[in-house]
Formats: C-alpha cells, sequence, structure tokens
C-alpha cells in the first residue's frame, strides 16, 4: 500500500515526514467552493474530506491523507489573501486579538478511514500601521490562510498559542499519528 498526501504544501511534506520518511504527493483535483453556511470546523473537515476522497477515487488501494486549513475570527473564515491590500485588512482584524486556526485531516485507506479536526487559538500583539506594512513587505502573506506564516516571520506577531503548534503550521502530526496506528497504518519498525 503506497502512502499518499493529497496536498502540495512544503509545510505539511514537512511534517508528515515525522510520521513517515518516504510518501508520495498527489495533489487533489477538487473544486473547493463551500457549500452553503458552514463553520470554519464544518468547512476544514469538508475540504479535507473532499480532497483525500479525490485522491483515493484514482488510488483506492492506498493510503491518502488530506487536509485543509483555515484561520477564524469570529467565526468567520479568512481564507488566503487575494492581494497585498485584503493582506493588510486581514492582519488588522487580527491585531491584538485572539484568533483560530482549524485543520481538518481526512484519512482513506483499504482498512479504513478516519476524519477529524483540531482547533488551536493564536492570539496576536497588537499591530500599528508600521509592522503591518513591514511584515506584508516580506511577501510571507501569499498563499497563507489569515495572511501569515506562524514557522516564518509570522512568529514574531504571535503573543500566545493555545493547542498544537503544529495544527497552526497545517498538519496536527500527534492527533494524525494516532489515528493512523488506531487503523493500523503506522507500525513501530521501521519508522517508514
Amino acid at each position: 500500500m503506497r502512502r499518499i498526501l493529497a496536498s502540495q504544501s512544503p509545510r505539511r511534506q514537512e511534517l508528515l515526514r515525522l510520521i513517515y520518511s518516504r510518501f508520495e504527493v498527489v495533489p487533489a483535483d477538487a473544486d473547493e467552493t463551500l457549500p452553503g453556511d458552514m463553520s470554519p470546523r464544518e468547512a476544514v473537515e469538508y475540504l479535507a474530506a473532499l480532497k483525500a476522497g479525490a485522491v483515493a477515487g484514482t488510488h483506492p488501494h492506498d493510503l491518502v491523507i488530506g487536509a485543509d486549513t483555515v484561520v477564524a475570527i469570529d467565526n468567520k473564515i479568512l481564507g488566503k489573501p487575494r492581494d497585498r491590500a485584503q493582506a493588510a485588512d486581514m492582519l488588522r482584524s487580527l491585531s491584538g486579538r485572539t484568533h483560530e486556526v482549524y485543520t481538518g485531516v481526512a484519512v482513506r485507506s483499504p482498512k479504513g478511514d478516519a476524519g477529524f479536526s483540531v482547533c488551536t487559538e493564536v492570539e496576536f500583539y497588537p499591530l500599528d500601521a508600521h509592522t503591518i506594512s513591514w511584515y506584508l513587505e516580506t511577501g510571507e502573506y501569499a498563499d497563507k490562510a489569515g495572511a501569515y506564516g506562524i514557522q516564518g516571520y509570522g512568529s514574531l506577531l504571535v503573543g500566545a498559542v493555545r493547542g498544537d503548534y503544529f495544527n497552526v503550521v497545517g498538519l496536527p502530526v500527534a492527533r494524525l499519528w494516532r489515528e493512523l496506528r488506531r487503523l493500523g497504518l503506522w507500525q513501530e519498525a521501521p519508522r517508514d
């Protein structure tokens, strides 16, 4: 049985290597439009299942892992900013406040399926106009939910993290590892 990550995210790939040293990357080709009005938790669980299902459809005899991460404040999802102006708006909305980061994970395999989500609270320091402008100049906000990356320069904006840090990066590996073990998809040795 091959192991497949249904994501091109370099961060997810790096984190999955904590569980498996060898796996393939097969990006999901799926329409990620959310149906109706979903909560952030429902949205990530739906999208993770959609991605995993799309790849499992063409790899039915393999282990497929799909994931999706969103940033939410006041129960409103902040996706990836379309431009610098929208990124600045997002950062202003997060300034001095606590927001949630949700990651949904879906596992599809011949041995069984699993789906779950993890929520982590992230508190930002108050951000003045100069700090926001400086951060935007790094370019790190591009292609990041909520317009920041906690594993890079975005770490300088964060005052506190309550919950799984790796969930904020994009994959709650401790919970995923437990689900894989429960399904008999991970053995103690060899690591890979």
